[in-house]
C-alpha cells in the first residue's frame, strides 16, 4: 500500500509551482492557508481584470472575485488536477461572471419595464469611465457575452484556445470561429469610428 507523500513543514510558497501549492493547500486547508493565499496572490490581478472586463464595472467585479476566491477555498480539497489550476480557476470565474451578468440583465429589464421606457443609462453603464481605459475595454461593450468572454479569456487571462473551449463547454473549432468573428466585429467597429468625422 502506497504511503501518502509527506510534505516538509517549512517552505516558501513563492518558490513553489501552482501544482505544488495545490497539493499543499489540499493537505493544509483549513488549518493553514499559506499555499491557498499564494495561489490567490498570483492570480488576483488577472482575476479582477477578467471580471471587470466581462461585467463592465469594478463593483460587480470585486464581488465576483470574492465569490470566486471562496469557491476556490472550499473547492480545492476536491480539485483532482485533471486540468491546470489556472484553467480550473477561470472556469469558476466564467461561471460566476455569467451568473452575475444574467442577474444584472434581469435587473435592467425590470427597471425598463417599471419606467415603461428604455433606459439609455443602462447601456452606458458598461461604457469605460475614462479615455485611458480605451483599447479592448472600449469595444467589449459591442460584442455579445459569449464573444466577450472568449476575448477576455484570450487577451486578459492569456489562455490557449483548448483551455477556453473547456471552460466554455464548446468545441475547439467553434471557439476559434467565435473568436475570429468577434475580432472581425471589433475591427469593423474600429474602421467605422476611424471613418467618422
Amino acid at each position: 500500500m502506497k504511503q501518502p507523500q509527506t510534505l516538509p513543514v517549512r517552505y516558501n510558497p513563492s518558490e513553489l509551482s501552482d501544482e505544488e501549492l495545490v497539493e499543499r493547500a489540499r493537505v493544509e486547508l483549513f488549518h493553514v492557508t499559506r499555499a491557498y493565499e499564494e495561489l490567490m496572490r498570483r492570480y488576483q490581478r488577472t482575476l479582477f481584470n477578467v471580471c471587470s472586463r466581462y461585467l463592465g464595472n469594478e463593483r460587480d467585479a470585486d464581488d465576483v472575485c470574492q465569490e470566486v476566491m471562496l469557491k476556490v477555498l472550499y473547492g480545492l480539497k476536491n480539485f483532482e488536477g485533471k486540468s491546470k489550476f489556472k484553467t480550473w480557476l477561470y472556469s469558476i470565474t466564467f461561471n460566476e461572471c455569467t451568473t452575475q451578468y444574467r442577474k444584472d440583465r434581469r435587473k435592467r429589464r425590470l427597471a425598463d419595464a417599471l419606467a415603461q421606457e428604455p433606459l439609455d443609462e443602462a447601456s452606458e453603464e458598461f461604457a469605460p469611465k475614462s479615455e485611458e481605459q480605451g483599447g479592448l475595454d472600449r469595444w467589449l461593450v459591442h460584442v455579445n457575452p459569449i464573444d466577450r468572454e472568449i476575448l477576455v479569456l484570450r487577451f486578459v487571462a492569456e489562455l490557449e484556445f483548448q483551455e477556453i473551449a473547456g471552460i466554455m463547454n464548446m468545441g475547439l473549432s467553434a471557439t476559434k470561429m467565435r473568436y475570429k468573428r468577434a475580432l472581425d466585429r471589433l475591427r469593423s467597429n474600429f474602421a467605422t469610428e476611424d471613418d467618422s468625422p
